[in-house]
């Protein structure tokens, strides 16, 4: 078979027939009494293996020395071509990702796409300092790529950095609560607390609606509770004088929830927001001493409302009644309390007042009297 119909047959370009030649790959077998280069079925089948070859990924060199050396083995070449093709996708996945930021960022320019592929490179430095930056020029910057925030967001480990990033993400607006959703369904922890932390510093319905989910990893109590997530239709137990409020789900639930970290900051946030769903959690954290203080704080700020007032104080009767607390967690919710106004509040005090430990018991005596004085 002459070499214009091989080419025609095998795909294989008559340049690259006489190139293969030139190197020694395939020599036609013979040759025309005109000169012409004539293949046989046997160098027409070599032809199809160094096809095959290289579409494995092997140089010309790799493929002559896998069809003429008996000793070469494949393993180690394969594996090498395994490890050079990951590496591939991993630039080109890359890029693609790059491309798309760009995109997102909708560019009116190339100066643009500039600028924007200059904040991609700064924010994927490996100096925290350059980072942060990247992160405090960006919020100046029209547009600004979203989507490249949100991914430097969920994957900053440098504190500075990672709150600057926030400031940024929170003044950029738009898409960044849908992308950050993504991140609280994150099987990573870090991850998901990354992702909570931001949230918190974007205001708006739709950041607040992903922040009561993040409540769920509150888990939910055996007794249930309320709509809002905190107790209120069971009563206290008997002859405690607590009154309504006091249910089984909002201990068992708040208990889950202090073991969350992304539940903690969610309460924090969601309690700074008057979003009563906080209120378990919140409880939990005073009592277990994990940012006591701050929760106390976004207590107070949800107790402005009688009704939750009333809700906040029956749940820490609740816990007093119900649990083996220790002095230290008994101090603390008498420390809670004096922020909380009304009955069941002064009543739960009355109780501390009788306490054994001196401490709780000076405590709660202080608040009513100050109560008492007004």
């Amino acid at each position: 078979m002459l070499i214009g119909e091989v080419a025609r047959r095998s795909g294989v370009s008559a340049r690259m027939l006489r190139h293969y030649e030139s190197l020694g790959l395939v020599r036609p077998s013979v040759r025309t009494g005109s000169g012409y280069r004539e293949y046989s079925a046997e160098d027409i089948r070599r032809i199809f293996h160094v096809e095959s070859l290289r579409s494995l990924g092997l140089s010309l060199r790799e493929v002559a020395r896998a069809l003429d050396d008996p000793g070469f083995r494949p393993a180690a070449l394969v594996d090498d071509l395994v490890q050079q093709t990951r590496a591939r996708i991993a630039e080109e996945t890359a890029l693609l990702t790059r491309l798309r930021r760009i995109g997102a960022a909708d560019p009116d320019d190339w100066e643009d796409v500039l600028q924007t592929v200059a904040l991609l490179h700064a924010l994927g430095s490996e100096s925290a300092g350059r980072r942060q930056r990247a992160a405090l020029s960006s919020a100046g910057q029209d547009p600004v790529p979203v989507e490249a925030l949100v991914e430097a967001v969920l994957h900053e480990t440098d504190p500075n950095a990672a709150g600057a990033l926030r400031w940024a993400l929170a003044r950029a607006g738009g898409q960044a609560p849908a992308l950050l959703a993504d991140g609280l369904a994150s099987p990573v922890a870090e991850v998901r607390e990354r992702a909570v932390l931001a949230l918190a510093e974007i205001p708006g319905d739709e950041a607040t609606g992903l922040l009561r989910s993040a409540l769920g990893e509150a888990g939910a109590g055996p007794g249930g509770g309320s709509e809002d997530g905190y107790g209120g239709g069971s009563g206290g137990g008997p002859g405690d004088g607590y009154g309504p409020g006091d249910s089984a789900g909002a201990g068992a639930g708040a208990a889950a929830g202090a073991g969350s970290v992304v539940a903690r900051h969610a309460a924090l946030a969601l309690g700074a927001r008057g979003v009563a769903a906080a209120v378990p959690v919140l409880i939990d954290m005073v009592v277990r001493g994990t940012n006591d203080v701050d929760a106390a704080d976004a207590l107070s700020t949800l107790a402005g409302d009688p009704d939750v007032a009333e809700e906040i104080a029956a749940g820490f009767a609740g816990r007093l009644a119900r649990d083996p607390l220790t002095a230290p967690e008994r101090h603390a919710v008498a420390q809670a309390l004096a922020g909380i106004e009304g009955a069941v509040s002064s009543r739960a005090l009355a109780e501390l007042a009788r306490d054994e430990d001196r401490a709780v018991a000076l405590t709660a005596s202080y608040v009513l009297r100050l109560r008492g004085s007004r």
